[in-house]
């Protein structure tokens, strides 16, 4: 069984949301079980976001590693779709 870690990026990220939008979060909680269920279940990225995966939730896409040695789902970044992808 796999367990959540959030980045310090995420945790802010989570903090805002948990104060304006908390139906969102409790999207995000929801999503987050099915992540922690197969980790592998959702798209893979690739060039500069290599070895990480994303989720959308409607216009918001959530961004996580997997780390296998120690079974571990890293929250990685969360944001609207159009601003995800940007460097």
């Amino acid at each position: 069984m796999y367990t959540i870690s959030n980045s310090p990026k995420a945790d802010e990220i989570f903090k805002k949301l948990a104060k304006k939008n908390q139906r969102q979060l409790e999207i995000i909680t929801n999503k987050l079980k099915q992540i922690l269920e197969n980790p592998h279940r959702f798209k893979p990225l690739s060039n500069i976001m290599k070895g990480q995966r994303r989720i959308h939730f409607g216009s918001f896409v959530l961004v996580y590693s997997i780390d296998e040695a120690n079974k571990i789902v890293v929250v990685e970044d969360y944001d609207h779709h159009d601003k995800i992808y940007r460097n």
